[in-house]
C-alpha cells in the first residue's frame, strides 16, 4: 500500500509541476542504422553521395544538441556487420546500399569527430547476439567461422551465449572499437538469451527434457558480460560501459513483470553487473505506460548502486503508426523519472527530430531547455582535476563589425575537457545549470561571435571520468573592487559557499533539504550583520528590493538556535 502511495503522489507532482532541470543528468538517444531507420536515408555511393549523407548526420547532431542531448548511442555493429573498417566483421549495408562495401569514408570516426565537436559524448551501441538472417552477410561469415557458436532460431542466427567462442569473439569486436577509436563509451545491446531460446523446464516423470537453468544461463551472460569489460577496461579505464536490459527488472511484490522481464525471462542480471562493478550504466527499455511503467521506474531507482540509470522512453509509441499515444504519457514518465533522481534516453531518433506529437518542442523549450553534464563516474575515480589558469579575454569585431569575443586559458593536464559557465553576476555560480553554455570542448579557448557586455566567465576542468575542477573564475571587475579585504572575502566564500542566484528583486534559495530542521532564513552583511530574516518554507524565492546592493550571507536558523549557512549572494 504504501509504494502504491508514493506512486499516486508522483504522478500527482508529474502532472502540475516540471521539476527543475539539474546540473548532471544523462540524457542520451539511440540513433539506429539498421535499414537506415533513423540514419542514414541516402545511400554513399559516389563522393557526392557520401558527403550528403555526413551532412544529413549532422543536421541530426544539431538537432540532438539542441534539444539538450548530451550522449549518442550510436549503432555500430548492426547484425553481424559494422559500420567502419573492421578485422572481424564485413560493412553493413546501411551506408553504401550493399553488404561488405565501404561507403568511402569511415562512418564511425566521422560521427565520433562530429559528436565531441558538439560537446557529446558517443557511445558505440553493439547489438551483441543477434547475427541478421541465416542467409545474410555477417551471418553466413559467422557460421563458416563458428559453426558451434552459431544457433539457427526461425529465420534467423544468433551468437550461443553457452558457446565459450562467443564470449571471446565479442570481447575482441569490443576491444577493436575501443582501440581504434576514441569512443566514449561501449553500449550492449540484446545481452541477453533470444525470447526464442527453448525455456527452461524441469524433468518430471522422465519425460521431459531439461535444459540449462536459469542461474546457469545468467552466469553464461554475465560471463560475456565480464570478458567485455575487463577487455575495455584494461585499455581504457574512463570508458562507460552500459547495456539496455529489459525495462522490467523482475517481478514485484505488488506488480507483475506478465512474463517479461530481465532476470527471470531472458537471464540479463542487470543489477548484479551494476553490483561487481561490470557495468557503469543502464538504459532499460521501458517502452510502457501507467503500472508498467511507474513501478518498475522506481525499482530500477532503488537499485542503481549509486551507478547512473536512464530508462528509455518509447516515443516511437507517440506515433500515429505505432501506439498513437498522447504526449502527456511521456512527459508525466519524465518528470517521475526525474524525480528519481533518474536520466532518459531517447528510442528511437526519428521521431525525436520529427518532433512527433511534439515532443521535440516540449523538450526543447520546456523540459531540457538547460544543458546538463553526465553524471561523473565517481566509483572508477573521484579525485578533482586542476584548476585551469591564466584566462584571457579578447574582444574582437569581425570585418562585418559585428563583436566578438575569444577567450583563452591553460590546461594544466594534456588529455583535460572543458565546460565554459556564463552569466552578469560575478563570480559566476558554476552549480546552476543556466550558466552553463559549453561543454566538454577539447581545446583551451572558445570564441562567441556575440557582444557578450556585462557578462562574467568561468572556465572548469573535465576529465574523461567526468569528474569537474573548481571553477577559474574572470578577474573581479573593477568597480566590483571596493577593498583589497572584501576581494578575498568573495573569493573565500565562493570557494566553500555555493553563490545563490539573484535577479532583480528576488533571491532564489536552494531546495529545503527534507533533514534540514529550519525554521527562518536569515541574511547577513559580510561583516556578520543580520539584514533580514523571512520564514524558511517551500518558497524558491524571498524579494530582497528593500536590501542595499552588497554582498551576503544566506543561513538557515532553527528553534534551537542552530544555524547553517547555505550560500551567499551579490546584489547589484
Amino acid at each position: 500500500m504504501r509504494r502504491i502511495l508514493a506512486i499516486s503522489i508522483l504522478l500527482a507532482f508529474a502532472t502540475a509541476i516540471f521539476p527543475q532541470s539539474p546540473k548532471y543528468e544523462m540524457r542520451a538517444v539511440w540513433l539506429t542504422t539498421i535499414g537506415g531507420l533513423d540514419w542514414p536515408h541516402s545511400y554513399a555511393q559516389s563522393r557526392t553521395a557520401a558527403k550528403a549523407q555526413q551532412e544529413e548526420l549532422c543536421q541530426l547532431l544539431d538537432r540532438y544538441k539542441q534539444a539538450g542531448i548530451n550522449t549518442v548511442l550510436l549503432q555500430t555493429r548492426v547484425r553481424g556487420t559494422v559500420i567502419y573498417p573492421s578485422a572481424f566483421e564485413p560493412w553493413d549495408g546501411c551506408l553504401s546500399g550493399n553488404p561488405g562495401v565501404s561507403p568511402g569514408y569511415d562512418a564511425l570516426q566521422f560521427a565520433i569527430d562530429q559528436c565531441h565537436r558538439r560537446g557529446m559524448q558517443l557511445h558505440a551501441w553493439v547489438v551483441t547476439i543477434p547475427v541478421g538472417k541465416w542467409s545474410s552477410t555477417g551471418c553466413s561469415r559467422l557460421r563458416k567461422q563458428f559453426p558451434k557458436a552459431i544457433t539457427h532460431l526461425g529465420q534467423d542466427g544468433y551468437m550461443n551465449p553457452e558457446q565459450p567462442q562467443t564470449a571471446d569473439y565479442l570481447a575482441k569486436l569490443c576491444e577493436e572499437i575501443v582501440t581504434k577509436y576514441d569512443v566514449d563509451g561501449i553500449h550492449l545491446d540484446y545481452i541477453r538469451y533470444p525470447e526464442e531460446w527453448p525455456q527452461v523446464r524441469s524433468r518430471r516423470g522422465g519425460k521431459n527434457i531439461v535444459s540449462t537453468s536459469a542461474a546457469t544461463r545468467r552466469n553464461h551472460i554475465t560471463n560475456i558480460v565480464r570478458q567485455i569489460h575487463h577487455r575495455v577496461k584494461a585499455l581504457k579505464p574512463w570508458i562507460m560501459l552500459s547495456c539496455a536490459p529489459i525495462g522490467k527488472r523482475d517481478d514485484l511484490t505488488r506488480y507483475s513483470s506478465r512474463g517479461w522481464n530481465a532476470y527471470t525471462r531472458v537471464h540479463q542480471d542487470a543489477v548484479g553487473w551494476l553490483e561487481e562493478g561490470l557495468m557503469d550504466a543502464l538504459f532499460p527499455m521501458m517502452y510502457f505506460r501507467g503500472n508498467h511503467f511507474y513501478p518498475f521506474a522506481v525499482d530500477w531507482a532503488q537499485h542503481a548502486h549509486g551507478r547512473i540509470i536512464a530508462p528509455g522512453l518509447g516515443i516511437y509509441l507517440l506515433a500515429p503508426s505505432e501506439g498513437n499515444w498522447a504526449l502527456d504519457i511521456i512527459t508525466q514518465e519524465m518528470n517521475v523519472l526525474r524525480q528519481q533522481g533518474l536520466g532518459h534516453a531517447y528510442f528511437r531518433g526519428r521521431f525525436l527530430t520529427d518532433n512527433t506529437k511534439g515532443i521535440y518542442d516540449f523538450v526543447t523549450n520546456t523540459f531540457d531547455h538547460t544543458p546538463a553534464l553526465i553524471p561523473p563516474m565517481t566509483w572508477l575515480k573521484a579525485e578533482v582535476p586542476m584548476t585551469p589558469a591564466n584566462l584571457n579575454i579578447e574582444r574582437l569585431t569581425k570585418q562585418d563589425g559585428t563583436p566578438a569575443v575569444r577567450l583563452t586559458w591553460r590546461a594544466e593536464l594534456s588529455d583535460s575537457l572543458f565546460n565554459v559557465y556564463s552569466s552578469r553576476n560575478w563570480p559566476v555560480n558554476t552549480e546552476d545549470a543556466h550558466n552553463l553554455i559549453a561543454t566538454r570542448l577539447q581545446s583551451p579557448s572558445i570564441t562567441f561571435e556575440t557582444s557578450t557586455d556585462g557578462r562574467y566567465f568561468a572556465i572548469t576542468t573535465l576529465d574523461r571520468y567526468g569528474n569537474e575542477s573548481k571553477p577559474l573564475q574572470q578577474s573581479q571587475p573593477p568597480h566590483l573592487q571596493k577593498n583589497k579585504s572584501q576581494t578575498a572575502s568573495i573569493q573565500s566564500l565562493s570557494e566553500t559557499l555555493p553563490l545563490l542566484q539573484c535577479k532583480g528583486k528576488y533571491l532564489f534559495l536552494p531546495s529545503k533539504p527534507s533533514a534540514l530542521d529550519a525554521d527562518h532564513i536569515i541574511i547577513e552583511t559580510l561583516q556578520g550583520r543580520i539584514a533580514v530574516t523571512r520564514p524558511y518554507g517551500n518558497d524558491e524565492k524571498i524579494n530582497i528590493s528593500t536590501l542595499p546592493p552588497g554582498n551576503y550571507i544566506v543561513k538557515s536558523l532553527n528553534h534551537r538556535g542552530i544555524t547553517h549557512r547555505l550560500g551567499f549572494f551579490q546584489k547589484r
